[in-house]
C-alpha cells in the first residue's frame, strides 16, 4: 500500500472543503468533544503503516495486503466508501417506498413524505401493473391497488406525480417486466410539467435477471427483456445521462430466502451480465457503468450486513476495472439503496418491528448506503398506515440527526471483526461467480482455438443456464429450509414468534384499500379510452410493434405509444402478440 495513502484521503477532503462539498453541521460527539473525518493509519494519532506502535518495527507484506484491501475512503477499491468526505459531503437519501390504491391517493402520501423531510420517491405499483395488465383485465380482478398504485396510463402517472416537480425530486420505481413502458408514462408525465427530460435524475429497477430467480414478475422470455433493457440503457446513455436505468436488485433475493453472500452474489453477477449486454451493444463502460445502481437488504445480523455492503463496493470496482476495463472512478463506484427486511418483520408483537427496522436501518448507514428505505412496523400485515409510515420515516431521521453516525466516514474500517467479514464473504461470492461462470460452459460447444463463444458474455451465459436449470431456486430454497430448521428447533431466536411469546399488544389498526378503488380506477380508464384519440393510439402502437421486429431502438416509439394514451396492458399485450410469453418449466 502507497504510505501516502492518508496524505492521498487529506488531499480530497481539503478540496472538497474548498468547494463547499461539506456540510456545515456540528461534528462533535453528544458531550461536545470534536471528532475527525475518518479514521486510519497515520491519521489523528494511529501509527502509520510501517511502523509498529511499540517497537517501531516494519509492517508485514500481509498487513499491507490488508491495508489495500481496506483502503480509504472516496479510493479504490472503495471498501470503506465512494467519497473522501463520508456522509458529512452528503447524507444518505430518505427514500420511502410507498404506493397504494389509486394515483391520487398514493400522491397524497408522496406529498406527506416529502413535507415531514423524505428526500425522494420510490414507487410501489399494484399486482396488474407489475405484470403488465390494465386494472379491467379479467386477471387483474380483486388485485387493484392492494400491494401498490395502480397505473394504467400516463394520465395516472401525471396524477401520481402532480405538485411533485419531477426535475427536483428523484424518483426511484420498482418494476421490472413491464419497466420500460411504464419509463415512457413517466417520462411523458415529465413532459406535461414542462420538465427538459435530459435534466431527470432517478432509477427504474428493469432488473429481470431478479425476477427469473426470485420474484417472478417477468412478462417475455429473457431474450426479448434483455432486448428491451439494452434499448433502455442504450437511450438513457445518449439522452438522459443523469437517469439509472438499472437498479440490481438483491432485495429479493433476500427476501426470497437466500444468504447474505448469496444475495451479494448472486446481484452482482447480475450485475456483471448487465455489464456484459451494454459492451455487446458497443455502449461505451465509462458512459453507461455509472447509470447502473444496486438495491440490496439490510437484514437483522448487524455486522455481516455491514460486511456485505462494503464487500460488495469492493468486488465491484475490482471486476469494473480488471475484468471489464473501466478507468474512472464513477465507472468503477457501487451505488446502493437499501430497503430493511421485510421478511424479518413479524404479524407477532408488531410493536417490536420498529425496534428491528431500526438495528436494520443503523447497519445499512455503517455499511455506506446511499439511499435509504425503512419499513412500517405493520407491513407484515398490510400495506403502512399513515401513522406507522410516519415512524419508519422518523427512525431514519432519528439515526441521522441525533446518534453522530453521520460524523465519521467507516467508522468501523479497520474493525478486526467487520474486516474478517468482509474478507470472508468477498471469498465466498468468488467462488460462486465461478460457479456460475462454469454453468456457462455446460452443453457449449468450443470454438476451433479452444474457446467458448458466448451471445453477451460468460456470466450472461451461467445466469441464463442457471435460471433454466432452476439452480438459483434451488440453491435459495435450500438456504430457506436451512434458516426454517434452525428456527422451528429454537437454534435461531425470532422474538415473539419462539421466545418471549408472552405479549400485552394488541391489534393494530391497519390501512384497507377499498373495492370502490377498484371499481373507479376501471370507470376511469374505461372513459380515458372513450376521450382519447383512437387512431392516433392505434397508429402509435402499430408502429411500436414495426420497430420490435427490427434492431431499432424501441424506446422512442414505445414514448409515441405512451404519449398517445395507449394503456400499459396495449403495449405489453402488442409486445406478448409478437414474442409470446415465458412459461416457468416445472420443478420437482
Amino acid at each position: 500500500m502507497n504510505p501516502d495513502g492518508a496524505a492521498r484521503w487529506q488531499s480530497r477532503y481539503d478540496d472538497a472543503l474548498a468547494q463547499g462539498r461539506v456540510r456545515t453541521a456540528d461534528f462533535t460527539t453528544l458531550s461536545g468533544d470534536e471528532v475527525e473525518p475518518v479514521y486510519g493509519p497515520g491519521l489523528h494519532g494511529i501509527p502509520a503503516l510501517g511502523h509498529h506502535a511499540t517497537d517501531g518495527t516494519s509492517a508485514t507484506d500481509a498487513e499491507r495486503e490488508r491495508l489495500d484491501r481496506i483502503g480509504w475512503p472516496g479510493e479504490y477499491p472503495f471498501t470503506r466508501g465512494l467519497y473522501a468526505t463520508g456522509y458529512r459531503g452528503r447524507t444518505w437519501t430518505i427514500r420511502q417506498f410507498a404506493g397504494f390504491g389509486n394515483a391520487q391517493q398514493t400522491n397524497e402520501r408522496y406529498q406527506m413524505i416529502l413535507a415531514r423531510g423524505g428526500g425522494g420517491l420510490s414507487v410501489a405499483f399494484d399486482m396488474p401493473t407489475l405484470m403488465g395488465r390494465d386494472s379491467d383485465d379479467p386477471l387483474a380482478l380483486g388485485e387493484v391497488g392492494h400491494c401498490g398504485v395502480a397505473i394504467d396510463s400516463a394520465a395516472d402517472m401525471e396524477t401520481l406525480f402532480a405538485g411533485i416537480p419531477l426535475g427536483d425530486v428523484t424518483t426511484s420505481m420498482t418494476i421490472s417486466g413491464p419497466a420500460v413502458p411504464v419509463f415512457c408514462m413517466y417520462l411523458v408525465a415529465a413532459e406535461r410539467q414542462g420538465i427538459d427530460l435530459a435534466s431527470l435524475n432517478g432509477t427504474l429497477q428493469t432488473d429481470i435477471f431478479k425476477e427469473y430467480i426470485a420474484q417472478k414478475e417477468w412478462l417475455f422470455g429473457p431474450e426479448p427483456h434483455l432486448r428491451l433493457i439494452g434499448d433502455l440503457m442504450a437511450y438513457c446513455a445518449e439522452n438522459i445521462p443523469d437517469y439509472k436505468p438499472l437498479s440490481v436488485s438483491g432485495y429479493h433475493i433476500r427476501e426470497a430466502g437466500s444468504t447474505a453472500v448469496q444475495e451479494l452474489a448472486y446481484t452482482l453477477a447480475d450485475g456483471f451480465a448487465y455489464v456484459e449486454l451494454g459492451l455487446s451493444r458497443g455502449l461505451d463502460v465509462e458512459r453507461f457503468a455509472p447509470g447502473l445502481s444496486f438495491f440490496f437488504d439490510a437484514h437483522l445480523d448487524f455486522f455481516e450486513e455491514i460486511a456485505k455492503f462494503r464487500a460488495a463496493r469492493r468486488i465491484w470496482a475490482r471486476w469494473m476495472r480488471d475484468v471489464y476495463g473501466a478507468t474512472t472512478d464513477k465507472a468503477q463506484w457501487l451505488r446502493f439503496h437499501t430497503q430493511t427486511a421485510g421478511v424479518s418483520l413479524t404479524a407477532q408483537q408488531p410493536y417490536n418491528n420498529v425496534v428491528r427496522t431500526a438495528v436494520e436501518a443503523l447497519a445499512a448507514v455503517l455499511g455506506g448506503t446511499n439511499s435509504l428505505h425503512t419499513n412500517a412496523l405493520d407491513e407484515t400485515l398490510a400495506l403502512p398506515s399513515e401513522q406507522a409510515a410516519e415512524i419508519a420515516l422518523r427512525t431514519q431521521q432519528v439515526i441521522m440527526e441525533e446518534t453522530g453516525v453521520v460524523n465519521v466516514a467507516d467508522p468501523l474500517g479497520g474493525s478486526w471483526y467487520v474486516e474478517a467479514l468482509t474478507d470472508r464473504l468477498e471469498a465466498e461470492a468468488e467462488a460462486i461467480f465461478e460457479t456460475i461462470r462454469g454453468l456457462g460452459e455446460l452443453g457449449r460447444t468450443a470454438e476451433a482455438d479452444g474457446t467458448i463463444a458466448h451471445e453477451i458474455g460468460p456470466m450472461t451465459s451461467g445466469i441464463l443456464r442457471g435460471i433454466e436449470d432452476g439452480w438459483f431456486m434451488s440453491e435459495i430454497a435450500d438456504a430457506a429450509f436451512r434458516y426454517q430448521l434452525a428456527l422451528e428447533k429454537g437454534d435461531k431466536k425470532v422474538v415473539g414468534v419462539n421466545v418471549h411469546t408472552e405479549s400485552v399488544s394488541h391489534t393494530l389498526e391497519i390501512l384497507r384499500v377499498s373495492h370502490e378503488v377498484e371499481v373507479e380506477q376501471v370507470r376511469v380508464l374505461a372513459d380515458r379510452r372513450n376521450q382519447r384519440d383512437e387512431a392516433a393510439a392505434a397508429a402509435a402502437l402499430g408502429r411500436m410493434v414495426e420497430v420490435s421486429r427490427t434492431s431499432e431502438n424501441l424506446v422512442p416509439s414505445m414514448l409515441d405509444a405512451a404519449r398517445a394514451e395507449a394503456t400499459l396492458g396495449e403495449i405489453c399485450d402488442a409486445l406478448r402478440a409478437e414474442w409470446g410469453v415465458y412459461r416457468e418449466p416445472a420443478r420437482f
